[in-house]
Order: C-alpha cells, then sequence, then structure tokens
C-alpha cells in the first residue's frame, strides 16, 4: 500500500485526550506516549478545553511534528463536554480516552484492540498503575474499551452527557448504514 492510499484509509483507534490545565511536564509525557504507539493506524485528538495556559500551544506543536495528530480547540466546557468534542471528532472504528495527565504502555492500543477482536466484545477493561514511591497497583479499574453506536448526538455515544469516564477508555464505533 502506497503512502496516498494509507492517508485515505482511517485509523482503527483514535485516542482523545482532553486538555485543561495540564502541567506541561505531565501533557508532554502524555502526548508522547500516545504517540509511541506500536499500533501504527492510530489519530490522536487533543481536545483544548479551552485552557487558560499554554496547553493549547503545546497541542499545536505536537500536531505540526506528526500527521496522526489533531487539535479541538474550544470553549471550557468540562471534561465531558471535551470528550464528546473528541468523539464528534473521531475517525477511528474504536475510540480511546486518556487523561491529559497520563500516559500509555507502548502497545496499549494495540493489546486492547486485539482482545476486543479476538473476544469480540463491546467492552475491554483494563487495569492501571500509579506511580508513586514505590510504585503500586491500583488492582481492577474501569480502564475500557467500549463499543458504541456512532450517533450525531456526543452524549448518547458517549453513554450520556454527564457521565465521566475512567482514565482510560476505548469504545468501538458502529456506523449505521
Amino acid at each position: 500500500m502506497d503512502r496516498t492510499e494509507k492517508e485515505k484509509k482511517a485509523p482503527q483507534v483514535s485516542i482523545i485526550v482532553p486538555v485543561y490545565k495540564v502541567p506541561e511536564g505531565f501533557l508532554r509525557k502524555c502526548v508522547e506516549s500516545c504517540g509511541a504507539q506500536t499500533l501504527e493506524e492510530i489519530e490522536i485528538l487533543l481536545v483544548d478545553d479551552g485552557s487558560p495556559d499554554d496547553c493549547g500551544s503545546i497541542c499545536d506543536e505536537y500536531a505540526a511534528q506528526d500527521e496522526r495528530i489533531r487539535v479541538i480547540h474550544k470553549e471550557n466546557g468540562g471534561l465531558c463536554s471535551a470528550r464528546n468534542a473528541g468523539c464528534l471528532a473521531a475517525r477511528g472504528e474504536w475510540i480511546m480516552f486518556v487523561d491529559g495527565d497520563d500516559w500509555i504502555d507502548p502497545d496499549m492500543c494495540e493489546r486492547m484492540l486485539e482482545a476486543g477482536s479476538r473476544e469480540n466484545v463491546d467492552l475491554v477493561m483494563c487495569g492501571i498503575r500509579t506511580m508513586s514511591t514505590p510504585p503500586r497497583s491500583t488492582g481492577f479499574t474501569c480502564a475500557t474499551m467500549r463499543r458504541a453506536a456512532r450517533s450525531t448526538e456526543a452524549g448518547s455515544a458517549a453513554g450520556s452527557s454527564s457521565s465521566s469516564w475512567s482514565t482510560t477508555a476505548i469504545s468501538r464505533w458502529h456506523i449505521p448504514s
């Protein structure tokens, strides 16, 4: 497949990162971890939720360096509003949410996509690690991969307009015929 054909192909996973007042070091680590995924067919949607600091320009800087990254600048509306804006712009078959102050392992998209496809499920969940001294596991939590019907109303596609997803989430979209 030549580059033109590859560019026309939709990504398998859209990673949506809401961004609001994220300390620069955390934001950079987050975006770089998303960009370092072993799964190549991804897009990264950085949703600047009207952050009054340098977050928006940092997002623009990364988008200028990596064609897989797109930035959505919007008025502040809160976490759910930012995630919903990302859902509306997502082109991937699956969506994953990552908070702007978190980072993911390089094979996270690949492993979650593989599990969802292999098991033919609507939802894939995984545990998280917290980085502390010493590192400790928080146990099983609601990091998810979810299959949902694509809707013109982002709130219904993402669960509800008032719901809050966990730190990392991934959903499968069904596009109606």
